[in-house]
């Protein structure tokens, strides 16, 4: 476990911005995984939202060289097993119950386990897991909670998702205890469904600089 957490935050660190993309199609997946890549973002969490989401998730892995994807919203066990034999780099889930982290402790993968609460935290702690994700981060208190976990859980480092935008991005990544924020906004509905790659470049590669201007300050 120590050593999965250890990649884990490694992980979470080189990757600064974590996108979140849901897919409807394999192509649809392709154009978005290229517009992020081209764009500078090499690491993405792909939910498991929709039927293709397992398929696209393998081939991504075997067609895309130097691509780092994690699975989301895994929920069970059932997820988790698809996941590791798609290929995926490390799991990611929106909460925890106890019989999911159980489950997730014993995951040959990095996790980044989901909580929302202090108490949460803390049984994810007792599991062994010193990486989270703060999720919906905004809804429950964003800058302030992240601000207010540091004291009583300072071995614990987060990937606060859910709310975060282009705007208040680099005020989250430049939290002592984040390791990485995660966010759509690289990934305008409006834009995907145009097929406006051009658009999400951009904005993947403005992502990537927030990640670099804060890391550099």
């Amino acid at each position: 476990m120590q050593d999965r957490q250890a990649r884990a935050a490694d992980l979470l660190r080189a990757a600064g911005v974590l996108p979140v993309i849901t897919v409807r199609t394999l192509d649809e997946a392709r154009a978005i995984a290229d517009a992020l890549l081209e764009g500078g973002l090499n690491t993405l969490e792909l939910t498991l939202r929709t039927p293709v989401a397992i398929d696209a998730l393998a081939m991504l892995k075997r067609e895309r060289a130097g691509i780092v994807i994690g699975a989301g919203t895994v929920l069970d066990a059932g997820h988790i097993r698809a996941s590791i034999d798609a290929g995926a780099d490390f799991l990611v889930t929106p909460g925890t119950t106890p019989t999911l982290a159980a489950a997730l402790a014993e995951a040959d993968v990095p996790v980044v386990p989901g909580g929302a609460t202090p108490t949460e935290f803390l049984a994810l702690r007792d599991h062994g897991f010193r990486n989270c994700k703060l999720f919906p981060a905004s809804a429950v208190g964003g800058l302030a909670m992240l601000k207010g976990l540091a004291g009583p859980l300072q071995d614990l480092r987060f990937c606060p998702t859910g709310g975060i935008s282009e705007a208040n991005a680099a005020d989250f990544l430049s939290q002592p205890n984040v390791l990485c924020i995660g966010g759509s906004w690289m990934l305008d509905k409006a834009w995907i469904e145009a097929g406006d790659w051009a658009r999400v470049r951009a904005s993947a590669a403005g992502a990537a600089k927030i990640v670099a201007g804060v890391r550099n300050a």
